[in-house]
């Protein structure tokens, strides 16, 4: 049995799928906040969160890594912890710099901070001559102006240091770029109570599906585990609005996105990490949109598992631990499985959620989840507002996206204005 250290989580599905595969893989955990409540406002209620299952939970000041580096030496020396892992992305850098300050298995701090910073990551990318699209790093209006008028209208408008499309926008013109870069000055600090970077970064806006290529990465050689679309709405926003897995790609753009995808890791010297790159399949070639050095969020670990019978956060704990990972394929019956996702576009106090109630009933099914009557809803602007979904699969091809998109038209949500 090994003892990993869990510093800080995500809230969503993995706050429950890393618990679940470091019990079922016979280990332990102790998790480490700056604020539990964080965690415990968003289980349900009448239940534990599944971080509570921790052998200790323990408070220190996450956000202050030099601070925390000592402090977790003296816990080390107390509990001895086998490897260090968080999901969440802001927590990710943190978890890199003590796993290497304890000596433990894990990736390179500065690979890790590299991937997480946007801007970073497109200079380091850039350096190691790995497609993207045309940027600019600003650091002011005035820069920022002048940098869109050089890669021309319509663009996107990105924070270097925000996660689940928090603030990306396609801008039309300088107006709307004056309005997106005003939005971003008015968000100083983050969820989780970090002071933000001003630093904006503007990207050409890339033509093409996306996709997004999920690997795992052990003992210098990385390996992909399959090629997942994605599927965009909310404009001017980038929500992500569903996905299935596998892509339904030709086999050349699918050969594409996965060399990009590892081209990108080798570029960014990442290593001992499960990941999730997301590339755009332009009609130029593959481009890198962003990597992430963790398992993908939106359940799209959950319908890999369900088609190959691998399960990423698993073998998060895995690599973590310095333990190669079990990536063998494994026959479920499944050929395809897809999620979508339920975006309110009006602010009030949910109502209900009309033909929800028969979605159980269909035997291609995997997954329903739905917001509870009287919640407070917001006009969705990112990843973070969905309203539940729904995950469905096909054991025949590749029909499970149409199938959840069938599923999803036969849902209205009762929104009651504010």
């Amino acid at each position: 049995m090994a003892h990993l250290l869990m510093v800080e989580s995500w809230v969503g599905s993995m706050s429950r799928l890393l618990p679940r595969a470091i019990r079922e893989g016979g280990h332990e955990f102790t998790f480490l906040t700056r604020d539990l409540h964080h965690y415990l406002r968003s289980a349900p209620e009448g239940t534990a969160h599944p971080l509570l299952a921790a052998r200790h939970v323990l408070t220190a000041d996450t956000n202050d890594a030099d601070s925390l580096l000592p402090v977790v030496e003296g816990l080390h020396g107390t509990l001895r912890f086998d490897g260090v892992i968080t999901s969440c992305d802001y927590y990710l850098p943190t978890a890199a710099r003590v796993a290497g300050r304890l000596g433990l298995p894990g990736p390179s701090a500065e690979a890790v901070e590299n991937a997480c910073r946007k801007d970073a990551t497109r200079r380091a990318l850039e350096a190691a001559g790995v497609a993207g699209p045309r940027y600019a790093v600003c650091a002011d209006w005035a820069h920022t102006a002048g940098a869109a008028r050089d890669i021309g209208y319509p663009l996107v408008v990105k924070p270097v240091d925000l996660c689940a499309g928090m603030y990306v926008r396609r801008v039309e013109d300088e107006r709307e770029l004056l309005d997106a870069y005003r939005a971003l000055a008015d968000f100083p600090v983050n969820a989780r109570g970090q002071l933000r970077s001003p630093t904006v970064l503007l990207e050409e806006l890339l033509d093409g599906p996306e996709v997004s290529v999920e690997t795992v990465s052990f003992g210098g050689a990385a390996e992909v585990v399959g090629v997942t679309d994605k599927s965009v709405g909310g404009a001017p926003a980038f929500i992500e609005t569903g996905h299935m897995f596998p892509a339904a790609l030709a086999p050349e753009d699918t050969e594409a996105a996965c060399r990009t995808a590892l081209l990108a890791l080798k570029g960014l010297g990442l290593d001992g990490v499960v990941a999730h790159t997301e590339i755009k399949l332009t009609t130029a070639g593959p481009r890198v949109v962003e990597v992430n050095p963790r398992p993908a969020g939106n359940r799209i670990t959950e319908l890999v598992r369900h088609v190959t019978g691998i399960d990423l956060a698993a073998a998060c704990v895995d690599v973590a631990l310095g333990q190669r990972p079990d990536l063998r394929r494994r026959d479920t019956g499944l050929r395809s499985a897809a999620i979508g996702f339920l975006i309110p576009d009006t602010a009030g106090t949910l109502v209900s959620i009309e033909g929800g109630d028969a979605m159980w009933e269909q035997p291609d099914v995997l997954e329903v989840r739905f917001a509870e009557p009287g919640e407070q809803v917001t006009a969705a602007g990112s990843n973070n507002e969905y309203l539940g979904h729904v995950m469905a699969a096909d054991a025949a091809g590749a029909g499970a996206r149409a199938r959840v998109e069938t599923l999803l038209a036969g849902v209205r949500p009762r929104v009651v204005a504010a």
